[in-house]
């Protein structure tokens, strides 16, 4: 594993939001889902396609908090741009499994 600096840390955006819409994304090469998400008064709503059809649905996303990296520049996915990265963790059997907070915080808090 490569080792890194706090400084190198701390340029990472880690901000959590609120997933306030879902669909499915039919023209992703790999299933996936557009979602917007609420990160708070200073960024605001921001979208992301995300690879997390195994465990979620479009509907059971909404409400949920996700720890989103904030300043990647927006990639282009089909006819989608896609602003944020959402985190997730690889499940044993496969799939993405959301980060997130146990206890709801404010959107857009950042991770320290």
């Amino acid at each position: 594993m490569q080792t890194i600096d706090y400084e190198d840390f701390y340029k990472i955006e880690l901000r959590i939001g609120t997933i306030i819409r879902s669909e499915i994304f039919e023209k992703a090469r790999k299933p996936a889902y557009k979602i917007w998400i609420d990160l708070g008064d200073e960024i605001g709503v921001k979208k992301s396609s995300a690879q997390i059809t195994d465990y979620y649905t479009p509907e059971t996303l909404i409400g949920r908090q996700v720890i989103c990296v904030c300043n990647f520049k927006p990639r282009q996915i089909a006819d989608f741009m896609s602003e944020v990265l959402v985190t997730g963790f690889t499940h044993s059997e496969g799939g993405i499994i959301l980060a997130g907070v146990e206890t709801p915080v404010p959107n857009g808090s950042k991770l320290h």
